[in-house]
């Protein structure tokens, strides 16, 4: 085990680049996904332990949170949590804390990618995918420079901390009525991609064709990595550009494990 570990959890991708640049700048780091049960649960012999994950509903992935609960970390290892959204941060990063005691935390902003509900371009600030990328790759490394420095963070609650809360608590049932909505168009190939990125499981391939069940977390991953774009949620999934990360492959986004020198 490298002595600087960081666990990410991503749907299309931009977690995982920055947990990538992050490493990167801090001169190497094991990527652990929590995407599903971890490969790796004790890291106890690590001198740092990071989290970058997204805001989902107000907070942080469900499944991202009861993966954390498996691990163990060293009291003396430096903690920190990145969490990732489009405009606000919700209580991720709250929660987190709650399981794994942070000593730093930083919440950043990059595109949108819950397209049923906004078009990628919708962020604040507002700029352009490459801009924001371009931003991303800069506060990475600051938050690298930060980490290697042992600096800390005070810790407070976001402004909408109950409107969050609140919006968290309901957001599993949202994410049941969403689900019922994929639609498979004809423009599938059956190339089972959509079921290879599917952290839960969901999507089968049958009769050369994508069925999509209702055991969905709503990463969009098989939406927006869709090579014929043949998934949607919604018909204004259908009229707004699709988006994941460049600098994110596939076999990256579903690896278990990642080693960044």
């Amino acid at each position: 085990m490298y002595e600087n570990v960081i666990f990410f959890w991503s749907g299309t991708g931009n977690c995982l680049d920055m947990a990538k640049n992050i490493a990167k700048a801090m001169g190497g780091a094991d990527l652990i996904s929590l995407r599903k049960k971890p490969e790796v649960t004790d890291v106890r012999s690590a001198k740092r332990v990071g989290f970058v994950f997204p805001c989902h509903g107000g907070g942080a992935p469900i499944d991202f949170l009861e993966n954390v609960k498996l691990l163990q970390v060293s009291p003396e290892s430096y903690v920190f949590g990145i969490s990732q959204s489009a405009s606000y941060p919700g209580i991720g990063l709250n929660d987190l804390n709650r399981i794994v005691p942070l000593d730093y935390w930083k919440a950043v902003t990059h595109q949108c990618t819950c397209i049923w509900l906004f078009p990628h371009q919708m962020m604040v600030p507002m700029v352009t995918p490459k801009m924001a990328q371009k931003r991303s790759e800069k506060l990475s490394k600051k938050i690298a420079a930060d980490v290697l420095a042992g600096k800390k963070t005070e810790k407070t609650e976001p402004s909408r901390f109950f409107l969050n809360a609140a919006e968290n608590k309901a957001w599993s049932s949202v994410l049941k009525i969403k689900a019922k909505g994929f639609k498979v168009s004809d423009k599938c190939i059956g190339c089972g991609q959509c079921a290879k990125i599917c952290p839960r499981g969901n999507i089968e391939i049958r009769g050369g064709k994508a069925h999509i069940g209702t055991n969905c977390i709503n990463c969009l991953g098989c939406l927006q990595y869709c090579p014929t774009e043949a998934i949607s949620l919604g018909k204004v999934t259908d009229k707004r550009e699709h988006y994941y990360n460049k600098n994110v492959s596939v076999q990256e986004l579903t690896s278990s494990k990642l080693e960044i020198r």
